[in-house]
C-alpha cells in the first residue's frame, strides 16, 4: 500500500457528520458530498468547507460568492451517494433558499453562508463562509462517515465525561 493511501485510511478513522455543499449559479442548483466542513468561529459566525482544487463545484463557488451546507441524517444516504459522484437517474433531494441559498429542505441543520475568504492548502482550497441564516429544527440522527463507510451513533452514554481521572468540569 502506497503512503498517500495509507494517510487517507488512517485519516478515515476520524469519524465524521455528512454534508452537502450547494451553490446556485444561473438557476440551476449544484451540490458537492463534503465531511470536510467546521465551525470556525461564533462571532462572527463563521464556517468553512474544504473542496478539492480539481471539484467542479469550485468555478461554480467563485461565481456565486455563496454556499449552503445541509448537516445530513441517516434518511439521507441516498443524497449523499448522488452527491459524492454515484449518480441517481433524479436527485434524491428537494432543495429550497435559505437567505436566497439552495440547502436541503429536510436536513437536521441548514446553513447559508456568504464567502469572506479562499485559503489554499495542498491540493484543497479553504472556503470561510459567514453564517446569513441558519435553520436547525428538523429532527434525526445524524448521517456519520467512519472506515470508508457510513456508521449510525451508539446508544448515550449516561455516565459522566472523565478526562485522564478528573471530570471534565475541571478542565
Amino acid at each position: 500500500m502506497d503512503a498517500d493511501r495509507k494517510f487517507r485510511n488512517a485519516m478515515g478513522r476520524f469519524a465524521t457528520g455528512v454534508t452537502i455543499v450547494s451553490v446556485a449559479v444561473d438557476g440551476e442548483v449544484h451540490g458537492m458530498t463534503a465531511n470536510g466542513f467546521m465551525s470556525v468561529s461564533l462571532s462572527p459566525r463563521l464556517v468553512l468547507v474544504s473542496v478539492r482544487e480539481e471539484a467542479r463545484i469550485r468555478a461554480l463557488l467563485q461565481r456565486s460568492g455563496t454556499y449552503g451546507v445541509s448537516v445530513l441524517s441517516r434518511e439521507h444516504r441516498l443524497a449523499s451517494d448522488h452527491f459524492a459522484g454515484r449518480r441517481a437517474a433524479e436527485p434524491p433531494a428537494d432543495f429550497v433558499e435559505l437567505a436566497g441559498v439552495p440547502v436541503v429542505a429536510d436536513a437536521i441543520t441548514r446553513i447559508a453562508a456568504r464567502i469572506v475568504a479562499i485559503h489554499p492548502a495542498g491540493d484543497h482550497l479553504l472556503y470561510v463562509g459567514e453564517v446569513m441564516e441558519f435553520a436547525d429544527e428538523q429532527q434525526g440522527e445524524p448521517l456519520i462517515f467512519h472506515g470508508g463507510r457510513y456508521r449510525e451513533l451508539g446508544a448515550d452514554a449516561d455516565a459522566p465525561v472523565v478526562w485522564h481521572g478528573l471530570p471534565h468540569a475541571w478542565f
